[in-house]
């Protein structure tokens, strides 16, 4: 299915009609013969494909975000700004290229063009600083394995130094004052706002049923990538953003990763969160990837959904057609490996759960291969209701309690036998050690490329523990002894 889309291009308001499912990265190099956006993995690892995708946000104006291509459809393009390396490429090296070459960070240069632009990014974004640290979360989606990364981890020092006092007020003009980014951005947002609304080529064709429905694409693409662009596919155009109302929190299905991640009544209900973030994804990917793609692509070792899982979420669903709803538990929601309680003409449209209380803790762990940027072999959550001491013991108790564990079944996993047993009872090391035989035995992994069953077993039994160590600062010893 062809889509018929219009969006600034750099500097040139493009209208194309290409097929809907086609990848930016695809169209870039082969439809529009900018060749400075690399094709690498093509699965969202490298970053060698990096582009800017700027928005009109509630202000009037443009935000950017830095995203891979290769995981991004044509047809979302309608009405935003898209911003290669040849967009931001001047007549004299930006202040961001000037840093890179200062400290000898890029040797091939085969990875530099996306690199550039995550570093654009991080100064078109107010929210982030300009740092060293800074520079390490910019560039979390971007792999070099010639330079290494000290070299470009210190451009922010160099960039914050440079742009002293040029980071404050109108960031865009003051960047493009200081030859970040061309004078065309001060216009974009002019630009955007002439564009129509899209059309319903966004959407599957009449009388066809949609083959991929595209919710970020961020795992769909790596598995059916060959197949999508010449596929029927239909955008998914459920509500995004969080709201908080008589204690409930609603996630619209279509809020990123990065959104859930930053905003604060989340960061409030659990303060780890921007880390736990990190460890799910690079921020390219989490500026794609979706709350809702995430549950219903029912992968049993989602990290998303296992931190939603614990959090005891309730899905609405929606049939587009008929407006017609319905609520569906997350405990009930995964029927089998990759089946799910969701009818063909549904779509997830917000997830809802509790918001915190002051008796409540949240926690969520995880171990792969790799710290960043890998699956999870095990991931869980966990959240407790915890209550005064009932007796002599100086222990809290625990009122109620919901663990959810990915990489253990073919489904992501509600523990509920060890859940049961742990109501109503004192957090003490005799008390968890009991609860980790109950768990032990509820669970039955099997082996894959990502562990054996028997270490994902011995694995799980350390994560859970690792809740209790987190949030009641128990001490391992004393609850370490069926670990081995």
């Amino acid at each position: 299915m062809d889509s018929e889309c219009t969006f600034l291009l750099n500097e040139y308001l493009v209208s194309t009609k290409v097929a809907a499912g086609l990848l930016v990265l695809d169209f870039l190099r082969r439809e529009q013969r900018l060749t400075g956006t690399k094709e690498g993995c093509k699965e969202g690892d490298c970053g060698a494909c990096m582009v800017l995708v700027g928005e009109l946000d509630e202000s009037g104006s443009v935000a950017y975000q830095p995203v891979t291509s290769c995981l991004m459809p044509v047809a979302e393009l309608h009405g935003k700004h898209l911003v290669t390396i040849e967009g931001l490429n001047l007549e004299e090296l930006t202040p961001v290229q000037s840093a890179i070459l200062e400290h000898g960070g890029s040797q091939c240069g085969y990875c530099t063009p996306g690199i550039v632009v995550s570093m654009t990014g991080l100064l078109l974004d107010p929210t982030l600083p300009v740092t060293d640290e800074g520079m390490k979360y910019a560039l979390g989606g971007n792999l070099c394995r010639c330079t290494g990364y000290r070299s470009l981890k210190n451009c922010g020092t160099t960039l914050a130094e440079t742009l002293a006092g040029h980071l404050d007020g109108n960031r865009l003009k003051n960047l493009i004052k200081t030859g970040v980014v061309p004078e065309w951005f001060d216009t974009a947002a002019e630009s955007l706002r002439g564009i129509p609304e899209p059309s319903k080529a966004s959407a599957a064709a009449p009388g066809k049923t949609a083959q991929f429905r595209i919710a970020g694409g961020t795992d769909m693409y790596v598995q059916q990538g060959e197949h999508i662009p010449a596929a029927n596919i239909e955008l998914v155009q459920t509500p995004k953003g969080i709201t908080l109302e008589d204690g409930r929190v609603r996630v619209g299905a279509m809020t990123t990763f990065e959104e859930f991640g930053r905003h604060p009544e989340l960061i409030a209900m659990m303060p780890r969160l921007p880390h736990w973030l990190e460890l799910m994804a690079s921020w390219q990917i989490r500026n794609r990837a979706t709350v809702g793609g995430n549950l219903v692509n029912a992968s049993p070792i989602g990290d998303m959904t296992s931190l939603v899982y614990a959090l005891d979420a309730d899905l609405e669903l929606v049939r587009p057609a008929t407006d017609e709803r319905r609520t569906v538990p997350m405990r009930s929601f995964f029927l089998d490996y990759k089946v799910k309680d969701l009818k063909p003409d549904e779509l997830v449209e917000a997830i809802v759960f509790d918001a915190s209380k002051p008796n409540e803790r949240i926690n969520w762990e995880k171990v792969s291969k790799r710290t960043y940027l890998d699956i999870a072999t095990v991931n869980t959550g966990a959240r407790f209701t915890v209550s005064a001491t009932k007796s002599a013991s100086k222990n809290s108790f625990i009122e109620t309690a919901m663990i959810s564990i990915g990489g253990v079944a073919a489904v992501p996993f509600h523990a509920a036998k060890t859940c049961a047993f742990l109501e109503d009872k004192p957090v003490e090391p005799q008390v968890v050690r009991d609860a980790l035989q109950v768990l032990d035995g509820e669970i039955s992994p099997i082996s894959d490329v990502r562990g054996s069953a028997e270490y994902k077993r011995v694995l799980t039994r350390q994560l859970v523990l690792a809740h209790f160590i987190e949030l009641f600062d128990l001490d391992y010893a004393a609850c370490a002894e069926v670990l081995a």
